[in-house]
Formats: structure tokens, C-alpha cells, sequence
């Protein structure tokens, strides 16, 4: 989460793994006190239960105490941090702004991506490469020069006004003020949202102003580039206002005046006093990220590891400033040391979220990019890791390409060259086959990304193109650090989570998701997972897209899989503890089962298991739900069917089933049967959302099968799809004797060692 914890010294708080008393790091939400004493207080029963440890809390608490202090002296140096000027080595500061700004036009290193580095090939072959997108790009350009509207996240393109109010929030209208940034209180609950704030001040939309740029050598994009960079310095003074109150969002933003500043860098609008005041600005974002690190002993997350990147790119970039050297040989280190942390064994994030995987592996990316344009090696082993994160990303894309969104997700990008939906992933694996020369990441008609021109050139281009096109099918794979199984053959497609519980990073990111499945067949996704739509704009919403009704698994009694509270959106328990019990993978057949502790604490010792085995040759799969236990209890099993679908009960046949196609392409389009085995009750139909992209959201369907039990029992399912052509009485004769793999519950009791 793009966000600001409770916390104002403490911005990564959470343990290195989910526990039962999960601490949260990256949520917006009202300021607390964060005293030693607090600290002591909150992380009283963690000591106790072992959770952290006796040395890390000491270190941790020492660490907060040094913290209240910097941040004590840092308000009271504010005027003087407004006042400062760029602080450049003794060579440079010597200069004048004249010799300065020809050093800056005329210096050949360092290099940022390489794609940047000759623009004039670059922007040809965007023409050349991609005729329409450079249409829309030009469009784009110009509707932020001359209307002062473009798009953010998922809400659309936004009016900013003839003057930008930079802490406005464009949707809600409420203004932040200009106070010390570390006590201003960012979660109001009245409808506003910081994160959308914060995207419009990440200014991510001067880097397509800038690609304007660069086709068209058109100076109004320069001038709107330097009269929205000296608006926005203008409104936020160092230190003061929302715009500084997390040091992620100020890392991102420099990132993306580095990109803006390469882009423009030759433009006759660049005047010695415009070098200055971004160089200043420039300067004043490195100094406050480094005081205002969001690290914690007890875990790091996105946002540190954004603090590092966005220390390490202005350290090589700027090397003239003054505490350059120091900000790129911390951050390398540290970079590398988060990689170590954060990446799993199998190449997923450890924060349990496809979305923040795909943030992370662009902030590793673009850094290896940059590290490797500027001859800074980096071990081999990094670049290993690198692959493995885009292995994952290969791993779990759908048939289509879409990827799904486990976890949360705010559709957040480290570089935004394009605009992207949070589900869209594809277009980073051309620079995996090009990087490692592998063309099984160049998957069947797949061409070239536009990120990929900007950010390796030409070179990167025809390398790609050079590569044959992959020869390896994408087959059933498992990621089990990541508690993820994909369950796949040509365009048929399973995914199964064990859901967040394990997990072994923060917990602010994930849901309620435990043993949920995705399925895709015939180009089309029919189960998803109903992604995230906002965080705290709406904590009822919120609540809703993470809780266990809104994703396909079992519901016992209305219980949560994990304890969650609408007024704490980031915190999520930890009683699931999802474990796997079986993979298997062959030519015809995949098995996968894993089992969940969530219901133990509503009594029954109850435990759900879940075992999804896949026919490949047939073409269908069968789900069976054991629910362990004793007692009378109330089961509801969802499937939640994408938006777009047309969601209908029992259509011509005796079987209960729900039967969903597309509802452009109609009944004549490929379908996909959920059949119920076991039941004698008709699937309820639930009205309910899904979300592809932060802001946005599309009615859908739950098909919804309820009844009440005494524990233990037993529901099977069998999910069929039928292409177009293909006749629904048919495709259930090949599965109307299915064969259960799994023991019922009443012969074996599943046991979670407590």
C-alpha cells in the first residue's frame, strides 16, 4: 500500500511474518501516539508469545526514540530547509549557473536508462513501432499542456483547473494543509483519499508531457514541464504538507523528475534558473527521504525499499550534489539487502499481493537497468533473483495475459512510461527474455512493450525481436513460498491460493483468501479474485473486497477466515494458517490440497480443507470441500465470476449448476459450468463488484450455494468449461462419475498442532 501508517516515526511496523497480532506498516490512517512507552505497551503481548524477539524490540525502540529526536530537529530547521539551495561538491559549487547548466547539457555520464539517452532514435521508433499508441500519447501530451487534465489510477482522466492545487484531493475536494508533515492526520473517513493525492503528486504524468516531448520537439510541453514544476515547489514548501508526509511518495516523485529531467534536458526553456530550482528540489527530496527512512527492526516493505531506490537513482544520477556518493553506496547495499528480504525463494514478494509484486520487480528492474547502464555490477546471484520475479510473474498470468490480483493492490508503477490497469503484467516480461536472453518469456504473440523501447533503447528492441518466439508451453507450475498453484493446460486455467496466511511478510496487503481459486478457459476469465477497488476512501467497501464473501472458497457460520475490523482497513489476523498437504503435476492429471485453521476460534475445532484435482485431457476439474469438526453449522460456497458475464442457475439441464458466458459475445461464446455434487439446493445469485484497477469497480455475480450441516461433510464440484460450439449436455457426461482423490474428514482428522 502506497500509504502512511499510524505511527509518524514508525512507517513499517509490522513483524517479518503474519502473526496473530498482526502490526500493519503501510496503511493511511489517523495519527497515534508514538511514544517508547506506546511501543512498549503494543508490543507487550508480541514479546510474551515470542512473536519478536527481546534484542530486535530494544533495537526497535531505541530506534523510534532517535527518531522522535531527528524529527524534533527537523521542525525545527524547516525555514531553513525552504531556504537551502542545492548543495553541490566543492568542483561544481564553484561554477556558475551558466557553466552549470552547460556541464548538465553537455555531460555524457552518468547515463540514465539508455532508451533516454538518445531520444531522437527512441522517439522515431515509437512512431515506427507503435503508430496508434504515439497518436494517443500526443493527445495525451496536449490535453495536460493546454486542458490540464490526465488520468489517475483507475477513476479516469481528472480536470485539474486552469491553477493545480497540488494538495487538493481532485476527487473528494478536500484540501491538506501545509503542516509539519509528520502530524498532519491523513485518514478522515469522509470520502477522501490520500493515495489519490499522492498519485497526483507523484507527477508521473511529466514523463508522458516529456515522451510528448521528444516526438515532437514541441516547446509548450517544456514550458507546461517548468511551470508545473515551479507551481507544485511553490505549494509544497520541504517539510510541510501531505505531499511530505511519507518518504516513499517523495522517492517516487524524484524518480519521476529524473526521467522529466532527462527528457527535457536539451530544451531551449531550460534556463539556468530552472536547472537550479530542480536541482534544489532535486536535493531537498534526497535529504528529507534520508531522514525520514520508513525502516523498522521488526520488517520493511515496499515503502523502504522505495526509499532506498529513490535514493539510489538520485546518487547516481545527481553525483555533483554534495551527499550523492553517500546516498548511492548506502542505498546499493540496502537495495540489495531488501531484495534478500523481500523476494522469496520462488521469486514472489513476500507481501502476499501480485500488485506489489509487480511495483517491487519494476523498482529492482529499472535500478539493475540504471546500475548496469552506468557499469555498477551487481552479483550475479541479484540478477538471478531479478528472474526468478519474472518467472512468477510468466507462472501465474493468465491465458489472456491479464494477471490475477491477489491481495491488494493500488495499481501504484515505479516508472510510468505507459498507464497501466493493476492487471496488467505482461508487458515486463520483454525485458526478462531480453535481459536474460530467453525467449521463453517472449510468449506467443507477444511483441515488444513500449517500456521496453524507453527504457533499453534500440538495443533492447531488436534483441527482442532477433529472439525466436517461445517454444515452451506455459505448463501447471507451483510457487510454494508464495502459497500459490496454477493448474493450467494450453488455454485452460486454475489458480489456487492458499491465501495470505502464508504469507511470510507484512500482512497490511493481504485477505481473506484462503483456498480461493481463479479459473480462465477459451481466452476468457470467468473466476477472479475481486481485487481491492480502494483502501480508506471507503472502509465499507473495503471491508467488503477483502472479506471471505467476496472470494470463491467456503464461509462457515459468516465467520471471517481471519479476524478483520472495518475501522482497521490494514489489519488482518492471523488464525488461517493455511498449509498445503499435496502437489502433484503430470501429462494428464494435476492435484493440488491444502487445508485452513481460520474457524477454529467459532468452536467445533473446525478446519476446512480443499483439494482441487485437474483432468487434462478431458478438460474440467473437480473441487471438494471437506469441512472437519462437530456441530450444526451453516456453509456458504462462493464463485465469483468476472464482470461482464452473464451469471444464470440451472440452464438446460437436471444438474444444479451456474452457468456464466460473456455478455457481448452471448450464449454463443465459450461458457463455464459450476456444477454441485453434493446439494440439492439452487445456487443463490449475489450482486457483487470486481475491481481491475485502484478507484474502479464493475458489477458482477457470486454464485452462492448454501446449507446447513452437521459437522463433519463433504461438497464436491466440478467445473466445466464448454467452448463455443460445444453443448452443455455433452460436456457433463465426461464428468458425471467423478472420482474423489481425497479421504472424507470422518476418517481422518486434520491436525494444525494445536
Amino acid at each position: 500500500m502506497t500509504g502512511q501508517p499510524s505511527d509518524p516515526d514508525d512507517v513499517t511496523k509490522e513483524p517479518s511474518a503474519q502473526t496473530s497480532t498482526p502490526v500493519s506498516t503501510s496503511a493511511p490512517s489517523p495519527r497515534a501516539d508514538s511514544s517508547p512507552v506506546s511501543f512498549l505497551v503494543k508490543g507487550f503481548r508480541s514479546l510474551l508469545s515470542g512473536e519478536i524477539s527481546v534484542s530486535v524490540a530494544a533495537r526497535e525502540l531505541v530506534r523510534r526514540g532517535q527518531a522522535i529526536s531527528e524529527r524534533r530537529r527537523e521542525r525545527q530547521m524547516l525555514d531553513k530547509l525552504g531556504s537551502q539551495t542545492a548543495q553541490f561538491r566543492p568542483e561544481f559549487q564553484s561554477l556558475s549557473t551558466a557553466e552549470r547548466l552547460t556541464h548538465f547539457r553537455d555531460r555524457t555520464t552518468p547515463v540514465f536508462l539508455p532508451g533516454l539517452a538518445n531520444t531522437d532514435t527512441t522517439s522515431s521508433l515509437q512512431r515506427q513501432l507503435f503508430p496508434e499508441a504515439s497518436l494517443r500519447l500526443l493527445e495525451a501530451a496536449g490535453r495536460i499542456a493546454r486542458e490540464h487534465r490526465w488520468p489517475l489510477l483507475g477513476f479516469g482522466e481528472q480536470d485539474f483547473g486552469p491553477s493545480i492545487n497540488w494538495n487538493r484531493d481532485p476527487l473528494s475536494g478536500r484540501l491538506w494543509p501545509l503542516d509539519y508533515h509528520a502530524t498532519i492526520s491523513l485518514w478522515h473517513n469522509d470520502g477522501s483519499d490520500i493515495r489519490v493525492l499522492w498519485e497526483l503528486n507523484r507527477l508521473g504524468h511529466l514523463i508522458t508531457l516529456g515522451r510528448g516531448y521528444a516526438l515532437t520537439k514541441d516547446e509548450e510541453f517544456a514550458e507546461e514541464f517548468f511551470h508545473q514544476l515551479k507551481s507544485w515547489r511553490a505549494q509544497n514548501p520541504p517539510g510541510l504538507g501531505a505531499n511530505w508526509a511519507c518518504a516513499m511518495e517523495v522517492a517516487l516523485r524524484a524518480m519521476n523528475l529524473l526521467a522529466a529531467f532527462s527528457l527535457f534536458n536539451q530544451s531551449p526553456a531550460f534556463t539556468e534558473e530552472r536547472l537550479s530550482d530542480l536541482l534544489t528540489s532535486l536535493d531537498q527530496h534526497g535529504r528529507h527521504i534520508k531522514r525520514n527512512l520508513e525502516f523498522s527492526h521488526l520488517g520493511t516493505s515496499n515503502h523502504y525499499l522505495s526509499d532506498v531506490v529513490g535514493l539510489l537513482w538520485l546518487g547516481i544520477m545527481l553525483p555533483e550534489l554534495s551527499a550523492a556518493a553517500e546516498w548511492r553506496s548506502w542505498a546499493m547495499t540496502e537495495m540489495l539487502s531488501e531484495m534478500d528480504k523481500q523476494i522469496l525463494p520462488d521469486g514472489a514478494d513476500y507481501e502476499g499481493s501480485t500488485g506489489y509484486h509487480r511495483f517491487v520487480l519494476e523498482l529492482f528492474l529499472y535500478s539493475f537497468i540504471l546500475c548496469d547502464a552506468n557499469d555498477i555490477a551487481i552479483e550475479e546471484n541479484y540478477w538471478q533473483k531479478l528472474r526468478a520475479m519474472f518467472v512468477y510473474v510468466r507462472g501465474i498470468l493468465r491465458p489472456d495475459g491479464s494477471a490475477p490480483l491477489i491481495g491488494d493492490s493500488d495499481g501504484g508503477q515505479a516508472l510510468p512510461f505507459v498507464n497501466r490497469s493493476a492487471d496488467d503484467h505482461a508487458y515486463v516480461l520483454p525485458f526478462a527474455a531480453v535481459i536474460f536472453e530467453d525467449n521463453a518469456f517472449k510468449l506467443p504473440g507477444a511483441r515488444e512493450s513500449e517500456e521496453l523501447l524507453w527504457a533499453l533503447g534500440s538495443d533492447g528492441v531488436n534483441n527482442y525481436q532477433n529472439l525466436g518466439p517461445s517454444t515452451t508451453p506455459v505448463e501447471s507450475q507451483s510457487f510454494p513460498d508464495a502459497g500459490t498453484y496454477v493448474l493450467r493446460k494450453d488455454d485452460l486455467y486454475l489458480a489456487f491460493n492458499l491465501g495470505g496466511a502464508a504469507a511470510k511478510g507484512p500482512a497490511s496487503h493481504l485477505h481473506n483468501d484462503a483456498l480461493s481459486i481463479e479459473v480462465s478457459a477459451h481466452g476468457r476469465a470467468f473466476l477472479v479474485d475481486p481485487g481491492s477497488y480502494v483502501y480508506t476512501a471507503d472502509l465499507g467497501e473495503r471491508q467488503l473486497f477483502r472479506s471471505t464473501g467476496y472470494h470463491s472458497t467456503v464461509q462457515i457460520d459468516d465467520a471471517e477466515q481471519n479476524t478483520t475490523h472495518q475501522e482497521l482497513p490494514f489489519l488482518i489476523g492471523g488464525e488461517a494458517r493455511s498449509r498445503l498437504l499435496k502437489w502433484e503435476t503430470g501429462l494428464d492429471r494435476d492435484h493440488v490440497s491444502a487445508e485452513h485453521a481460520g474457524y477454529q476460534r467459532i468452536g467445533g475445532q473446525i478446519s476446512h480443507r480443499r483439494s482441487v484435482t485437474f483432468e487434462k485431457t478431458a478438460g474440467w476439474w473437480l473441487v471438494e470441500d471437506e469441512v472437519s469438526g462437530s456441530g450444526e453449522h451453516n456453509i456458504a460456497v462462493r464463485f465469483h465470476f468476472d464482470a461482464g458475464l452473464e451469471v444464470e442457475a440451472g440452464i438446460g439441464t437436471e444438474k444444479l449448476i451456474a452457468v456464466a458466458w460473456d455478455k457481448i459475445g452471448g450464449k454463443a461464446s465459450p461458457r463455464l459450468l459450476v456444477c454441485a455434487l453434493d446439494l440439492k439446493e439452487q445456487p443463490r445469485l449475489e450482486d457483487q463488484f470486481t475491481s481491475k484497477h485502484y478507484g474502479s469497480k464493475a458489477p458482477s455475480v457470486s454464485a452462492c450455494w448454501t446449507t446447513r450441516r452437521n459437522l463433519p461433510c463433504k461438497l464436491r464440484w466440478v467445473i466445466v468449461p464448454v467452448g463455443a460450439g460445444e453443448s452443455i449436455e455433452d460436456r457433463l457426461k465426461v464428468v458425471e462419475s467423478p472420482t474423489s482423490n481425497v479421504q472424507s474428514p470422518q476418517t481422518e482428522t486434520l491436525d494444525f498442532g494445536l
